[in-house]
């Protein structure tokens, strides 16, 4: 792998195996999480994505397959050597109700003798911009947010509203990219607008749903025997895209054109430089964006992602 690409993946999948399509039960989706962790591709893992209802059932199937002093030989070759397992809480709930949970979670497991882990961000569903300044209240500050800017205003509104709340607040702006249904993908205008609205607010943003794939592409939209169909976006269009608008301050109409390219060969990847056609980003500047600007997205399979690189050979 290029030094390019590795900066470019580097945390970038973060694990939601509990959710559709994959849908798995936690047993499944910790012993895939733990399995990923030891693979030749682990740097590209980032958070276990869960919600806070479900810490509880986290712990009690998680704990024997987290780094620790756990005693189960069974797991022991696969928690050793790991770092503490960093996950991210979906609020489902009461948010201070989920905070005490979260809470409750880290003490646990700050503990080696019961796996070490900790939630160190949360996910949250926004109706209207002022929820953000309600919820950043009660956040404590060793948690790291993540807002979801509403569906219906990514596709046919403004996002800047939103973007404008968490400016300045030290959280990040999410967008959902898909979807198990063709009409839950939104066009590649509406996700540029998103990108644009966020680098011009100086609010770094994740993304999540349909992003499974490298490059854009008609896919299925499930793992059913007869799946539904859609052109899913493909996550070097979207983040390659990000580093261009922050980077060269890319207008619209060519964010656009990024994010709509369907030809592989349009993306390179040396040593010394990221490329989108004729346009490309240097090593130092991509790692600014990845730490600072276009952070991760959430996948419900990190094995796709992976075979679709090795099969584009940029792994």
């Amino acid at each position: 792998m290029t030094r390019t690409l590795r900066t470019l993946t580097a945390s970038l999948i973060d694990y939601a195996g509990l959710f559709p399509p994959t849908g798995l039960d936690m047993p499944g989706a910790v012993e895939c999480y733990a399995r990923s962790l030891r693979t030749p591709h682990a740097e590209m893992l980032g958070r276990f994505i869960c919600p806070a209802s479900r810490l509880g059932e986290l712990s009690k199937h998680g704990a024997m397959l987290m780094p620790g002093t756990y005693a189960t030989s069974g797991y022991r070759e696969m928690a050793d050597d790991v770092a503490p397992w960093r996950i991210s809480a979906i609020i489902d709930a009461d948010l201070g109700e989920c905070l005490a949970r979260i809470d409750e979670f880290n003490r646990q497991h700050s503990d080696e003798a019961q796996g070490l882990a900790q939630v160190d961000a949360i996910e949250m569903r926004t109706d209207e911009p002022g929820d953000i300044d309600h919820a950043l209240d009660e956040i404590p500050e060793d948690i790291y947010p993540a807002f979801e800017v509403p569906q219906a205003i990514i596709m046919n509104g403004d996002p800047r509203g939103f973007i404008a709340a968490m400016a300045g607040n030290g959280c990040t702006a999410k967008i959902r990219c898909g979807g198990v249904k063709p009409e839950l993908i939104p066009e590649s205008a509406a996700i540029a607008r998103f990108i644009i609205a966020c680098a011009q607010g100086g609010v770094p943003f994740k993304a999540t749903a349909g992003l499974h794939h490298p490059v854009r592409a008609e896919q299925n939209l499930t793992y059913d025997a007869d799946p539904p169909r859609g052109v899913m976006h493909g996550f070097l269009n979207v983040f390659m895209a990000a580093a261009m608008v922050r980077i060269h301050r890319i207008n619209e109409d060519e964010t656009i054109r990024i994010l709509e390219d369907q030809d592989p060969t349009s993306f390179a990847f040396t040593d010394e430089h990221a490329s989108w056609q004729d346009r490309s980003v240097g090593l130092i500047e991509l790692s600014r964006v990845r730490e600072a600007f276009a952070l991760s997205y959430g996948s419900c399979s990190f094995e796709e992602p992976v075979a679709d690189l090795k099969k584009l050979e940029l792994l």
